[in-house]
């Protein structure tokens, strides 16, 4: 974790696409908004209230799936919650990088800080000290339904709270207990509702869409610069970017791509030493790169605008809603907007590669440019 960095305030409902990335990119430090402490002890208290009321809720006192209408005894609570995560630790294949563990970290935080999920104030405080103190769970990346909740990748996170599994912890794989213990910290017994509330909702999901927003949008700045420096190289025209042209489109993307161009080649001796060389127009690689990563663009500003608002959702089920202290059932845990944002998002970075596929063997063509050696590699 970089050291002192001022603490992000992680405020449910208003985090950040820039506080997420520091997340994701250099474990920066965050402290939880104060208000939000309240709304988890008035959620807690509810559950407690309807355990106590005696009325049937989904998951905090029932069976689960297909066991929905099995009444579990009070006493037996507590362990129907833990048997609900270990029973879902399947996941296999490679594990999950730890700076989308930590980002998974942190949107169970927000989600379960809005105070509708029925949690007590250790639990969110536990994941807290996870992070802060880098133990990051071991989390398969293959085990997955999207269309049920992330079920089993965060059950493997919530394992690590009731002192199961793995753990990385300073660079070193390690059981999640002996981990907790290194750095004074106690494993939790799970209570009514917190089990299904820890491995329901979409947080892995939305890690890994946000993980590959944030690459892409690197990926789409380096192509903005190189794609200027390839129409430098082939003694291209500015011409093509000009504002006019793509204000009659009026496309967003294209607008402001067209603009970025412009900048990165203003004041270039390359451009000057060609203004008046009769060439018509360029080739399409060239010519065609504020319309193809103008519509990239907007892509990508669409899917971050899914991926913010499902990072600051409540996504786990049932809901508790303490002022009527009822549990309502419904499909938030439903990974659909995900999915489309990531799957445009593969579209996105797909065309971005296309584009310069073309650019590259416009350089290496001897006869397109006569510019560069033959072949260039």
């Amino acid at each position: 974790m970089t050291q002192k960095s001022i603490p992000i305030n992680l405020a449910p409902g208003e985090v950040s696409l820039g506080e997420l990335r520091d997340i994701y990119t250099r474990h920066a430090p965050f402290n939880l908004e104060h208000g939000a402490w309240a709304n988890i002890d008035v959620s807690c208290k509810a559950v407690a209230d309807i355990v106590v009321k005696g009325d049937a809720a989904y998951g905090i006192n029932t069976g689960f799936g297909l066991l929905a209408q099995t009444r579990i005894a009070d006493d037996q609570l507590a362990l129907l919650q833990r048997n609900l995560v270990l029973s879902h630790c399947t996941g296999v294949g490679k594990l999950i990088r730890s700076p989308i563990v930590r980002l998974i970290i942190a949107l169970k935080i927000v989600s379960l800080s809005h105070g509708y999920s029925g949690v007590r104030p250790e639990v969110v405080q536990l994941l807290i000290d996870l992070y802060h103190h880098d133990i990051m769970p071991c989390i398969p990346s293959k085990g997955s339904v999207g269309a049920s909740g992330d079920l089993a990748p965060l059950a493997h996170l919530a394992a690590a709270l009731i002192g199961v599994g793995e753990v990385h912890y300073k660079g070193q794989l390690m059981e999640a207990e002996k981990a907790l213990s290194a750095c004074g910290l106690t494993a939790v017994e799970l209570g009514p509702k917190e089990g299904l509330a820890l491995l329901n909702g979409t947080q892995t999901s939305t890690a890994l869409a946000l993980a590959g927003l944030f690459e892409a949008e690197n990926v789409f700045a380096a192509a903005l610069v190189t794609g200027a420096l390839s129409v430098d190289a082939m003694k291209g025209s500015t011409v093509p970017f000009d504002a006019r042209i793509h204000s009659l489109r009026g496309q967003p993307g294209q607008k402001i791509v067209a603009q970025k161009y412009l900048h990165f080649l203003q004041g270039s001796d390359i451009l000057e030493s060609h203004v008046d060389c009769g060439k018509v127009q360029d080739p399409y690689s060239l010519r065609c790169q504020p319309q193809v990563m103008g519509a990239c663009l907007d892509i990508i500003n669409n899917a971050a605008k899914t991926l913010q608002i499902e990072a600051n959702a409540v996504t786990d089920n049932p809901l508790v809603f303490a002022d009527t202290l009822e549990a309502l059932s419904g499909g938030n845990f439903h990974a659909e907007p995900v999915a489309f944002a990531a799957d445009t998002l593969a579209l996105a970075i797909a065309e971005i590669g296309a584009i310069a596929d073309r650019r590259i063997s416009l350089l290496g063509d001897p006869h397109m440019n006569g510019v560069l050696p033959a072949f260039v590699v």
